[in-house]
Formats: C-alpha cells, sequence, structure tokens
C-alpha cells in the first residue's frame, strides 16, 4: 500500500516550519527569542490530576480578565500561538476556497498553517523601514480574503508597526486581522488588545514564552469579540490546556513583578548588544528592536553563522526571507552569553574576512 496516494495532495507539497529546537537542543542558545533569566513562577502544586481540566478554563480566563482589564468573556485560551492561529484559519477559511493575507518579512508559521489548511496565501511587503504599506496590503486582498496576518513588534525585524497602520487595516479590511503581539511586553503600554473591544474584527494574541519565560508550557490566549471567541470555543479540543499549565500561569500572574524585573534587565543587555555590534567591521546594519532579539545584516554571514555555530554558539539565519539578504537574527541571552557571543562574532568577522 502507498500511504502517500492516501495523503491531502497540499500536505505532500508543504514545507514544514523548522523551529529552533529541531536544530539544536544544547549549546550557548541565543535562536529562540527564549527568556534566558527562567520563567517567573515559583514552586506550585497541583491536586486532582485525574480528573479532566476545566474546557473553558473559566478560572484562568478569569484572572487573565483582571490582569488585562479585559472582559473573560472576550479571552480564549490556546496551547501555544500555534492553536490559535490554526483555529482561526479553520474557523473562518474555506481550503481550496479562501485565502490569508501575510505582510513578509514576518513570523514563518502563519505561511505554514495556511498551507496546512489548503488556504491560498497572498504575500505582501513591508516597506523599506520595515513599516506597514497600508495602501497595498488592502490592494492584496481580494473577494475571497478572510484573514490578515501582522506581527508587532515583528519577527524577525524586531520593530514595533505603526498603531495608526494597524488600526488602518482593521477599519478598510472586511475580514479578521490577525495581530500578534508575542513581544510586546518588552516595549511598554503599547499593547492593542483593549481595542479588540472597539474592533469586533481584530482578534490580538499574547503568549507567555517570551517576557514570562514560559515557552516549555505552551501557553498562549488571545482576545476578541465575543462572537470570535465562541466560535473558536465551537471548535477547539475539549481540554486543550492542562491543570499543569493552568496552574503555572496563574502562578505567573501572582509573580508578575519578577517579569517586570526580567524585561528591564533584557531590554538593558540588548542596548548593550546592539551598542557593541554597532562597533564591529563587517557588521553593516543593526537593526532597532523594540522586542528581545535584534535583527543584524553582516558581510560573509553564512560563514559567520557556521563559525559561530561550530563554537556552540547559535544564533538563527534570517537571510532566507524576502527583504533580509545576509541578516541573521540573535536572541538577548544572560550577560555572560551575550559576551560570548559577541567575542566569537567579532572573531568570526575577523576571520572569514581574511
Amino acid at each position: 500500500m502507498n500511504i502517500k496516494k492516501l495523503a491531502r495532495p497540499n500536505i505532500l507539497k508543504l514545507k514544514p516550519y523548522t523551529s529552533a529546537r529541531s536544530e539544536n537542543l544544547s549549546g550557548v542558545l541565543l535562536d529562540a527569542n527564549e527568556n534566558p533569566l527562567g520563567s517567573v513562577i515559583t514552586e506550585f502544586s497541583e491536586s486532582d490530576l485525574n480528573r479532566y481540566p476545566d474546557p473553558n478554563q473559566t478560572d484562568l480566563r478569569n484572572k487573565l480578565s483582571g490582569y488585562l482589564n479585559i472582559p473573560a468573556q472576550n479571552l480564549f485560551c490556546g496551547v501555544g500561538s500555534d492553536e490559535i492561529i490554526d483555529l482561526l484559519i479553520r474557523v473562518f477559511c474555506e481550503p481550496g476556497k479562501d485565502s490569508a493575507i501575510i505582510v513578509e518579512p514576518t513570523y514563518g508559521m502563519y505561511k505554514v498553517l495556511c498551507n496546512i489548511n489548503n488556504v491560498e496565501v497572498k504575500e505582501t511587503e513591508l516597506d523599506s523601514e520595515f513599516n506597514i504599506d497600508v495602501q497595498k496590503t488592502l490592494n492584496a486582498a481580494g473577494s475571497n480574503t478572510k484573514i490578515m496576518f501582522l506581527c508587532s513588534p515583528n519577527n524577525p525585524t524586531g520593530n514595533l508597526l505603526k498603531k495608526e497602520d494597524i488600526i488602518a487595516l482593521v477599519k478598510g479590511f472586511e475580514g479578521i486581522v490577525f495581530l500578534d503581539e508575542a513581544y510586546i511586553d518588552f516595549v511598554g503600554d503599547e499593547s492593542l488588545i483593549r481595542e479588540t473591544l472597539k474592533y469586533p474584527n481584530l482578534v490580538v494574541l499574547r503568549t507567555f514564552s517570551k517576557a514570562w519565560g514560559l515557552a516549555g508550557i505552551r501557553f498562549g490566549f488571545c482576545a476578541s469579540s465575543a462572537e470570535v471567541i465562541e466560535l473558536l470555543f465551537k471548535i477547539k479540543l475539549p481540554y486543550n490546556i492542562n491543570k499543569l499549565t493552568s496552574a503555572a500561569v496563574s502562578n505567573a500572574l501572582e509573580n508578575n513583578y519578577k517579569k517586570e524585573l526580567y524585561i528591564s534587565i533584557i531590554n538593558d543587555e540588548k542596548n548593550r548588544l546592539i551598542y557593541k555590534m554597532q562597533q564591529l567591521n563587517g557588521i553593516e546594519n543593526v537593526y532597532t528592536s523594540d522586542a528581545n532579539f535584534i535583527l543584524f545584516k553582516c558581510r560573509n554571514s553564512k560563514e559567520v553563522l557556521k563559525y559561530l555555530s561550530d563554537k556552540g554558539i547559535i544564533i538563527r539565519d534570517r537571510s532566507g526571507h524576502p527583504m533580509l539578504k545576509d541578516c541573521l537574527r540573535i536572541s538577548v541571552g544572560t550577560k555572560s552569553e551575550n559576551d560570548l557571543f559577541l567575542t566569537g562574532l567579532w572573531r568570526a568577522l575577523c576571520e572569514v574576512s581574511m
């Protein structure tokens, strides 16, 4: 039996997303935009594991509601950001018929999940400053375009998108505008999450994987109109958030002060890295970052990447994205990890230039 003959054609053609941890599990890991300082949770215990968890995450959503000042009915919890993205595509896009807009360069999972669901991707690009070209983006939409994906601060460029541009798209697009705010904690009070109470077609995504230091528990959530949230609950798996994850998130919310401390340390290290990198010969550009990572352009980027990898210093190649030729991305690590990276980068630039 040829099993592949049973599979959907779009799955056979699919180019899967390659996560950072699928390539490297050890070394100086500065490639996945994690919090290098640890998680914000303290010790916690969870009983009654023999019972299924609350399928509606009632207590957890109420705690998030208090933290965000957003009604619980406007919140939905998912297994990381990826489950929520997948569910939104399945709710609003008819496979083989509808399309979604992706504004490049951006997070690769938007396109992968569209491809998995057999949803056409219409790609447009940010402008030369990595801001939204509102009219060009709106013009990319067709009559069957149902979702538009935005990321702010944008991954991998690191910059915060302009609020007025995002709102212009929300007002001008007859579909769902999905705004991924995975890195918003690193830039202060710039979130558009409360705008979801004003615009019914806006979905704002947040995660506990970055500033909260909880990438290992796989928890994300989104805010949107009650109508969108109701549809997401309609198709999600019954017990998608387990009790241990819920307990960890609840504990983290009680230790929010630690998150703020971590953000301050990471931002200070980010600014130090940017300053030091700007002094190195061979670095062509170090881009402004509102996130916990830095995009930079250098000569001989492939050789630099390999040199660092051979030394056990793992960063990310982003040169395959539109507009990002010769660009690499480093996640901000601890001070000692960052010092190892700076020394390795200096040596790499000297060696590959010889």
